[in-house]
């Protein structure tokens, strides 16, 4: 009897290792809204990223179920059929081309029952005005053109916040389309970033325009305050006390190699979910080149011939 209790526990060790189980009985559905096909190989690989999460999550939480709409598609009757979401995970292009723009109304109706929602990358993008007023609301911030940029640079992380989504994140130094400078609600009520970094001068070498360049993000870098590339959001009573994360980087496919990166990204798709984020955050396997090339959008291209 003693060897049989010793090996139950262990077993109960070795699994809680692996996977974090929901409250019993509980199932929870995370729906990944992936983008149709839009920078070339490696790069806004909505569908390989939303795959890859989703099966990363899937491993880590017994009785979650993630469901990716790939390429763009989405449900014709939004409300019903994500009614049964815990959050939902946009990757996608944004700008005037965002998916939300069409389903402003309907969307704002999931949130206000307390659903999740985490905007990855170019979908932190909306125009200003409704949709923008709509984001601050679900996510607490969003892009916002000639206030916000979006240069290619390497960001090294400073030290993070304490909370749920930073678990067992340690600094890290990543290149990527990092943007910045988003329009936050005021006075970052509800805010709370989980990564910033301060920009360096370089990025502030092209010329002014919608997303290169204004006089406000000039001042801002040249004091070296520190921007904001990732954060999360708790929504009020009116919202449902829904959370909300928003993470300006994943241009690169590629960077989901980096384990305090995916980790990051993971706890934050979690915790929009109300899902419990571990300690020591979500650790998974690193994944290998051949995992991170898996659903890429374009073929993979041939070797340049040397001459």
């Amino acid at each position: 009897m003693r060897h049989l209790l010793t090996l139950t526990l262990a077993l109960v060790v070795t699994t809680s290792l692996f996977s974090v189980a929901p409250a019993l009985g509980e199932t929870k559905k995370i729906y990944f809204m992936a983008g149709n096909r839009s920078h070339g190989y490696g790069a806004h690989e909505f569908n390989a990223g939303s795959l890859l999460m989703k099966k990363l999550l899937e491993a880590k939480y017994e009785g979650l179920e993630c469901v990716v709409y790939r390429s763009g598609q989405w449900p014709k009757d939004v409300e019903k059929e994500l009614g049964d979401a815990a959050s939902i995970v946009i990757f996608s292009n944004g700008g005037g081309g965002h998916p939300a723009n069409r389903r402003l109304k309907e969307l704002d109706a999931l949130m206000k029952k307390g659903i999740g929602m985490a905007c990855l990358h170019y979908a932190v993008e909306v125009p200003k005005g409704e949709p923008g007023n709509y984001f601050v609301e679900w996510i607490g911030g969003y892009f916002e053109t000639h206030w916000s940029v979006n240069p290619h640079w390497v960001a090294e992380a400073l030290k993070m916040n304490d909370h749920p989504v930073t678990n067992g994140v340690k600094p890290f130094k990543v290149n990527d389309e990092w943007y910045f400078h988003m329009r936050f609600r005021e006075k970052m009520r509800g805010v709370t970033p989980v990564l910033s970094a301060i920009a360096p001068a370089s990025t502030m070498k092209r010329k002014d325009g919608a997303h290169s360049g204004n006089p406000h993000v000039r001042k801002a870098v040249a004091n070296k305050q520190p921007q904001h590339l990732g954060w999360v959001y708790q929504r009020g009573s009116d919202y449902g006390n829904g959370r909300g994360f928003g993470f300006t980087g994943l241009h690169y496919h590629w960077n989901f190699g980096d384990d305090n990166f995916r980790r990051l990204v993971l706890n934050g798709v979690a915790w929009t979910a109300r899902l419990k984020v571990p300690k020591d955050g979500i650790n998974t396997p690193t994944p290998s080149r051949a995992e991170l090339e898996e659903n890429q959008d374009y073929p993979k291209p041939k070797p340049r011939k040397k001459k």
